[in-house]
């Protein structure tokens, strides 16, 4: 194969397929060599935190999942909890892995395994860091207040701070495919927008309750929201500013379920944390935290159609898409054949213990070098649905 000369900062994007190109033209002389898990634990809200350890759990994708190595990420004195992962990136650009917990950002170097930077900032930090696709900024949100940190991905210096007054209790982060804008969901009903040139608040969406995760589709145009006391999601129209479809899961005894008192306990406190587009955009999945299912709705029609659900070993909070479209991870620790819709692996640590956290990326790597990442996020791509 000849050798590729792309220019240093071009970059692929594809909804949330990131194909770092330029400065590894040189490392590139055939196909990728290695495609990782990497899983970062404490996880997940279910059952013990402490189940899995403190770290980042590697996996091979390519070897039905077994065991590659744990990279130390912080110490934990034996007289305290570990902090709980609140989010997870990576990037082509600046070849670092990114780990957000309530109470600091940290990058570890991909190549050394070693910390490179970590911050606490003014202590109000920090929750799922996003690194735009040039790798010149990360958007990252505040612990539960009411702005988002905008970071140099690089060093972890402050850049400056996005406030949405209307957005207490910051939580979620998604960038648009370009970069443009960053998408800033509270728990709370009001999403603020910001356009990434100038970091500034351009508008808020106001969704009928807390929103919880959501998803873009392919130009941003769409938001597809879990919310508090849904079990399904709303869709809001990113150009109007209004909701134009609300969709609930028929059956599986919502609502009766979850509307005794108190309700059913179940981590995040909300039917639904985890939703997710195909890259073609062609179906939503949905968890369902009540009874153990991902549900699966038909989204070449509007409001999209419910067609088929699948039962998970354990509870599923969060969905993230593999490289090529074909694998769905779910905090489970189940991997789900999108097309067949059956379960065809497990991820566990190395001890046998089944993985269960909701921030893990499926990662590709050639001679050594990140090339291709996902994002944490369940984007759609649309028609760039499986162009490399």
């Amino acid at each position: 194969m000849a050798r590729l000369n792309w220019s240093a900062k071009a970059c692929l994007i594809a909804g949330g397929l990131v194909m770092a190109s330029g400065m590894f033209g040189q490392y590139l002389h055939g196909p990728p060599d290695k495609e990782l898990i990497y899983v970062a634990v404490p996880g997940t809200l279910e059952g013990s935190m402490d189940r899995n350890g403190t770290g980042i759990v590697v996996l091979d994708a390519r070897d039905n999942y077994n065991f590659v190595k744990r990279i130390q990420t912080w110490d934990v004195p034996a007289s305290r909890n570990s902090e709980q992962v609140s989010g997870v990136d990576a990037s082509p650009v600046t070849q670092m892995f990114y780990v957000a917990t309530r109470g600091r950002l940290a990058a570890f170097d991909l190549g050394t395994e070693k910390k490179v930077w970590e911050n606490v900032y003014d202590g109000q930090c920090c929750e799922r860091p996003q690194v735009s696709p040039d790798g010149t900024f990360m958007y990252v949100g505040s612990d539960l207040k009411d702005f988002w940190y905008v970071v140099n991905p690089r060093t972890g210096a402050l850049i400056t701070k996005v406030v949405s007054p209307l957005s207490p209790d910051a939580h979620n982060l998604n960038l648009s495919a370009d970069g443009k804008l960053a998408f800033m969901s509270p728990n709370g009903p009001v999403m603020g927008i910001a356009e990434t040139t100038k970091h500034m608040l351009v508008k808020t969406i106001t969704f009928s309750d807390n929103i919880r995760p959501f998803v873009l589709n392919h130009d941003s145009s769409l938001i597809y929201a879990n919310l508090n006391n849904l079990l399904g999601f709303e869709i809001a129209d990113v150009q109007s500013g209004k909701i134009i479809h609300r969709v609930e899961v028929q059956g599986f005894g919502w609502p009766k379920n979850w509307q005794v008192k108190p309700p059913p306990k179940i981590p995040h406190g909300c039917p639904s944390h985890g939703i997710a587009l195909t890259p073609d955009e062609k179906e939503v999945w949905l968890v369902d935290g009540i009874s153990n299912y991902i549900h699966i709705f038909d989204n070449t029609q509007m409001p999209p159609r419910q067609t088929a659900s699948i039962k998970t070993t354990a509870g599923p909070y969060w969905i993230t898409v593999g490289l090529d479209g074909k694998l769905a991870y779910i905090s489970s620790g189940d991997v789900i054949d999108m097309k067949t819709r059956k379960i065809v692996g497990s991820l566990k640590d190395e001890f046998g213990r089944p993985l269960h956290s909701e921030k893990l990326l499926d990662m590709l790597f050639a001679k050594g070098k990140l090339v291709r990442t996902v994002n944490q996020f369940g984007n759609g791509i649309g028609s760039q649905a499986g162009k490399k």
